[in-house]
């Protein structure tokens, strides 16, 4: 492995890192988990787009503070 391949993984390996400490990553553990459940639960409850899946995050938010920063 080259330096530039090691720090290109080591940047990625971060990156990813940074992703799930900020939350960016919580629409795609969003798929991920309404992925997993049984057909019958897709009916009732419709995958949401990102855009969608970001106002209900916020809202949440909103309407139940906890301690965050900002």
């Amino acid at each position: 492995m080259t330096i530039l391949e090691s720090a290109r993984k080591g940047l990625a390996g971060f990156n990813w890192f940074f992703k799930g400490i900020m939350g960016e990553d919580a629409y795609e553990k969003y798929k991920a988990h309404h992925q997993t459940l049984p057909p019958a639960t897709d009916a009732s409850h419709p995958l949401m787009t990102e855009r969608e899946f970001w106002r209900d995050k916020t809202d949440r938010q909103e309407n139940n503070p906890q301690g965050r920063c900002c």
